[in-house]
């Protein structure tokens, strides 16, 4: 039996899109991309001077780079960065699901709206995405779909009712999706990042620790960094992960064992 030498993940070729990447764990995808030689596709709903940013620091590595802005809740928006990045890049190969919101609040006070603004942009807009793209990578034969999960979908948190059941639900997405396509060059997989370390944004006060990570223990000693979960993300865009599909990776320090 002949083994292979292990090679660093080689991104050449690949183009790809990373949702919410103007800020932390999605900006630290999609620089992680750049630096393994993906041209990137950086989106944002609104915070153009970050996405410009992030735009910037990944031409300065050498790729090709466009940064979109647009609401990964609305049909027409996501079409339009879609059209836009092909256009501009090229179909793309990668997909990452990152985009987010994770507000907080008692159950029996939250609203409708609170709950499907939630449901909107993790779910809907990681249907929306993925149905835009699917079609540029069942023609070219190949494709991979990461989906940024959470710790609490697996151990649920209070005050984030919302947050918790579509981060669930988008570990259900990532398992039907990978059944479906694995026969036809597509990866589909999740990543549950832990306690991970976030800046806050130019201007803004840190926000106060979730009362679902006060108690956390994390056994390796530290909390996580945004580019923790960017390396699993290079790992699983490369060739080195094609046979794996349908799991969903926990990048949290033995954190939930």
């Amino acid at each position: 039996m002949t083994i292979e030498p292990h090679e660093a993940p080689n991104l050449s070729g690949q183009i790809a899109l990373v949702t919410g990447s103007a800020h932390n764990i999605g900006r630290a995808i999609a620089l992680a991309f750049a630096h393994a030689g993906a041209d990137v596709v950086v989106h944002a709903r609104t915070s153009k001077d970050e996405l410009d940013a992030v735009v910037t620091e990944a031409r300065n590595a050498g790729v090709r780079s466009v940064g979109l802005l647009g609401d990964v809740r609305d049909h027409g928006d996501v079409a339009h960065v879609v059209d836009e990045a092909r256009r501009e890049l090229g179909p793309i190969t990668v997909l990452v699901n990152s985009a987010a919101v994770r507000p907080e609040g008692p159950f029996e006070q939250m609203t409708f709206e609170e709950w499907r603004e939630v449901h909107a942009t993790i779910v809907d807009g990681a249907f929306l995405c993925t149905r835009a793209v699917i079609g540029d990578m069942l023609g070219q034969g190949r494709g991979t779909i990461i989906n940024i999960a959470g710790l609490t979908a697996h151990t649920g948190a209070p005050m984030r009712a919302h947050v918790v059941s579509a981060k669930a639900a988008l570990i259900g997405f990532t398992k039907a999706l990978a059944l479906e396509y694995g026969g036809r060059g597509i990866t589909v997989n999740g990543i549950s990042p832990g306690l991970i370390e976030a800046d806050p944004r130019p201007g803004q006060a840190p926000r106060p620790e979730p009362a679902h990570r006060r108690d956390r223990v994390v056994p390796v000693g530290r909390m996580g960094k945004p580019r923790d979960v960017a390396a699993m993300c290079c790992y699983l865009a490369s060739q080195h992960a094609r046979y794996i599909t349908g799991q969903v990776f926990s990048v949290n320090g033995g954190t939930y064992l």
